[in-house]
């Protein structure tokens, strides 16, 4: 039997440039059209309902295993290069949530797995380009993981969507208009209120932690910065004492009656 065709999903590599090398590596497979899309999913399809038989139908003849061993193989050979030829798809929109909290190759990552669920899931029937199908999918994976990973306030995932969308649009108005949109000006554009578009922006700014080193030396940290409300400053803490040894010799010249009335109150 012939081997199946491994397109790597993953990135690893010792270099001093991982990206790189996997760029490199994930463009020596050739782009595929749409006929040939068809025809690696049919194959696909024989694959999954081949190995559906070898799972559920005992009893099958010698030869009957061995047709149905070849076509599970064949479908696991167009599934990798279905994958292979899309993964500079999942590079290319992993570059647009790249600095929102999650590192390139991590976006990468979470985008393959998008990948091959849209490989799972295509309907070539449907007579969708693949890439439009596996857009979606691929969005969703990065989407999610970045809810779930990026952040350490976790954010629902349609608002994850939003803060994108909000975070597009200010850039191509910044672009625009030379300076930072307002509040107003991006309400217009996305079809909110202001005080929507303040709230968003609430939520997509990433929380700073308090061991965030100041300075040229780094010598402090930003909590340095936060006074703590519980904290008691020193004076009033001499002032405290001095006033309990005061009233404790108060009380010692006073009678017990009348020393426990006071202590009660």
């Amino acid at each position: 039997d012939e081997d199946v065709p491994v397109y790597s999903t993953t990135i690893t590599g010792a270099t001093a440039d991982p990206v790189k090398d996997y760029l490199k590596q994930i463009g020596k497979v050739a782009l595929l059209n749409a006929a040939e899309e068809v025809e690696l999913a049919m194959r696909i399809e024989a694959g999954l309902f081949a190995e559906d038989k070898l799972a559920n139908t005992p009893g099958i003849s010698r030869e009957l295993e061995r047709e149905l061993r070849w076509v599970a193989r064949d479908g696991q050979r167009a599934k990798s290069h279905l994958l292979g030829a899309n993964l500079r798809l999942v590079v290319s929109l992993a570059k647009r949530y790249t600095g929102r909290g999650m590192q390139f190759l991590d976006l990468i990552q979470e985008g393959n797995l998008g990948l091959i669920r849209a490989v799972e899931k295509f309907d070539y029937t449907k007579g969708f380009k693949f890439s439009t199908y596996a857009t979606w999918w691929i969005r969703q994976a990065i989407t999610r993981a970045m809810a779930d990973q990026a952040r350490t306030i976790r954010i629902p995932v349609h608002m994850v969507e939003v803060i994108n969308k909000l975070a597009r649009v200010q850039r191509q108005m910044l672009q625009d208009l030379g300076r930072e949109p307002t509040p107003e000006e991006l309400s217009r554009e996305l079809d909110m209120t202001p005080e929507k578009v303040i709230e968003v922006q609430k939520y997509g700014r990433e929380p700073i932690s308090l061991h965030t080193p100041l300075g040229e030396d780094g010598d402090s940290e930003f909590g340095d910065l936060i006074g703590d409300t519980e904290a008691v400053v020193p004076a009033d803490a001499v002032g405290f004492t001095m006033l309990q040894k005061q009233l404790e010799s108060l009380l010692d010249s006073l009678s017990e009656r009348e020393a426990g009335v006071i202590r009660m109150r």
